[in-house]
């Protein structure tokens, strides 16, 4: 068994692109390759099935009627990180470069050799494989049901694993390193990593909440203090 095989075996793939002709072109050949494809041929369709099911990758197309796939790749980037592969126009970079900047891993331009498309595939699904496997503990940060890990920068709840951006990462790592401490605005924006100002910094903690807590709108772990910051409560 190769190397695609032995990642792709029971990977679940949401295809999603209104040309019929190609869908039904790359259904067939991703089956011949064993993953498992579910097809969808618009953003609502494709929400559709992404409340019924998990997948492992999405490939999306950029340019479709109604929710293009930049939109449904900010949608989705709110709170999954399921890996997303777009595929685009050739002369569409403004596009590649809105759905990199969105959240999507990775772009192929069409048209494109089915064997490319394959390998673009094995090399994200790889990387996930390797993200998603926990470190040991001393490079763990417990906080509720929650596991960060400081090394990968992914944060588990269980088995699931979910993937931050730079920012979230870097705004989470100082809340780790002064856990229980109110952290002004002015200290958030001062991070080297984060590129970010006192403006933005409730966006990205808007963000954060949303990967962590069950309701965003109260939130139990990530606090905010009136008039001096945010606080991590981490013994609850």
């Amino acid at each position: 068994m190769n190397t695609i095989e032995k990642l792709s075996v029971l990977s679940h793939i949401l295809l999603v692109d209104d040309d019929g002709r190609l869908r039904n072109l790359l259904e067939k050949y991703l089956t011949q390759n064993n993953f498992r494809v579910t097809c969808a041929k618009d953003g609502k369709q494709a929400r559709k099935f992404l409340d019924t099911f998990e997948f492992d990758m999405i490939l999306l197309d950029v340019m479709m009627p109604g929710e293009t796939g930049i939109e449904l790749t900010k949608y989705l980037r709110g709170f999954n990180s399921v890996p997303i592969l777009l595929l685009t126009a050739m002369n569409e970079s403004e596009d590649r470069i809105n759905g990199l900047e969105t959240g999507a891993d990775d772009y192929l331009s069409k048209p494109f050799e089915p064997r490319e498309l394959l390998l673009r595939i094995e090399n994200i699904l790889r990387r996930v494989k390797i993200e998603n496997q926990p470190t040991q503990n001393d490079e763990l940060f417990h906080f509720g049901p929650y596991r960060f890990d400081l090394r990968s920068n992914l944060l588990f709840r269980g088995p699931v694993a979910t993937k931050l951006t730079e920012s979230e990462s870097a705004i989470l790592r100082a809340f780790v390193a002064s856990p229980g401490e109110i952290l002004s605005r002015d200290d958030l924006s001062n991070l080297d990593s984060t590129n970010v100002n006192t403006r933005t910094i409730d966006v990205q903690i808007t963000r954060l909440r949303r990967k962590i807590e069950d309701d965003p709108k109260f939130p139990r772990y990530l606090q905010t203090i009136r008039g001096r910051g945010y606080v991590l409560k981490t013994g609850l």
